[in-house]
C-alpha cells in the first residue's frame, strides 16, 4: 500500500521553517494539498512559495481565533481537511527549575500544548466532515523522563503524549486517528544554541555533547528522518494505528548507559 497523500489536504502548523517546513514538502512531495501555518506570515509565504501546490495562511497557535480562522479557511479553499500536523512549538532557554521565570514557563506550556489543545479541538470535526483522517502531534523524549534544564519543555510533551492518547480514545468513532511523534535530539539551529550551556550543565568539554550523541544516538536526527515518519503515520498505511507514540531517536531513550 503505497504512503501517497494524493489530493488529501493537510496543515502544517509552525511550518514557516524547521521540521515544520520540511514535513510541509514531504507532504507535497506525495500529492497533498498543503497549506503551510506559522505565526509569523512572512515566514509562511516563503515556505509555501517553495512548495508546488502549497498555499501559506498565517495563524498563532496560542490564539483559539486564529486557530478556529485556521480551520475554516482552509475547509473554505481546498473544501475538505484531512491531515492536520501539530508541529508548532518552541523550546524556552535552558534554566533549573528554581531559576526559570514564570512568564517562560507559561508562554511554553501556551505554544506547546495549547497550541495542540486549540489544533485538535478546533479541526476534529472538519477532519470527520471530510470522511476521516489524522491529527499527528509532536511531542520529544524529553517528555519521557527527567530533562535537567528543560522542565517546561519537557512537561509540555509529556502533556502533549496524555492529550494525543485520550484524543485517540475519543476520536476514533469519527474516523480520526491520532497519534504523536516522539523525536530525539534533532539537526536544528535551536539544538546548536543550547549546547555550550548542557556542556557546562553537565561538566563536558567542549565538544562533549557531540559525543554523547554519537554514544546514545548514532548521530544527530535529520528533520527529514521525522518528516518521513510524519508521513508514515498520516498514510493509509498506519490505517489502525492511533493513540501511539511514535519514538524516533535512535535508540536514545531505550539504554540503560
Amino acid at each position: 500500500m503505497p504512503t501517497t497523500l494524493e489530493g488529501k489536504v493537510v496543515i502544517v502548523t509552525g511550518s514557516g521553517g524547521g521540521i515544520g517546513a520540511v514535513i510541509a514538502a514531504r507532504f507535497a512531495k506525495e500529492g497533498a494539498r498543503v497549506v503551510v501555518s506559522d505565526r509569523h506570515r512572512e515566514a509562511a509565504e516563503a515556505v509555501a512559495s517553495r512548495i508546488p501546490g502549497a498555499s501559506a495562511i498565517p495563524a498563532d497557535v496560542t490564539r483559539e481565533q486564529d486557530v478556529s480562522a485556521l480551520i475554516e479557511r482552509t475547509v473554505e479553499a481546498h473544501g475538505a481537511l484531512h491531515h492536520v500536523v501539530a508541529n508548532a512549538g518552541i523550546i524556552s532557554a535552558s534554566h533549573p527549575i528554581a531559576q526559570t521565570p514564570l512568564d517562560v514557563w507559561r508562554s511554553t506550556m501556551s505554544v506547546n500544548l495549547d497550541g495542540v489543545f486549540l489544533t485538535i479541538k478546533h479541526s476534529a470535526a472538519a477532519i470527520a466532515n471530510s470522511g476521516g483522517g489524522s491529527i499527528l502531534t509532536l511531542s520529544s523524549i524529553s517528555g519521557t523522563g527527567g530533562t535537567p534544564l528543560a522542565a517546561a519543555y519537557g512537561a509540555s510533551k509529556a502533556a502533549v503524549r496524555n492529550l494525543t492518547a485520550t484524543a485517540a480514545g475519543e476520536l476514533r468513532a469519527q474516523k480520526v486517528r491520532v497519534n504523536a511523534l516522539v523525536p530525539g535530539y534533532v539537526d536544528t539551529p535551536l539544538i546548536d544554541s543550547e549546547v555550550p550551556v548542557w556542556e557546562s550543565t553537565m561538566g563536558l568539554a567542549s565538544g562533549g555533547f557531540a559525543q554523547v550523541i554519537d554514544q546514545k544516538q548514532g548521530r544527530l536526527i535529520s528533520p527529514e528522518d521525522i518528516a518521513d515518519a510524519a508521513l508514515f503515520l498520516t498514510s493509509d498505511q498506519a490505517s489502525m494505528i492511533t493513540g501511539s507514540a511514535l519514538t524516533v531517536d535512535g535508540g536514545f531513550t531505550s539504554q540503560l548507559f
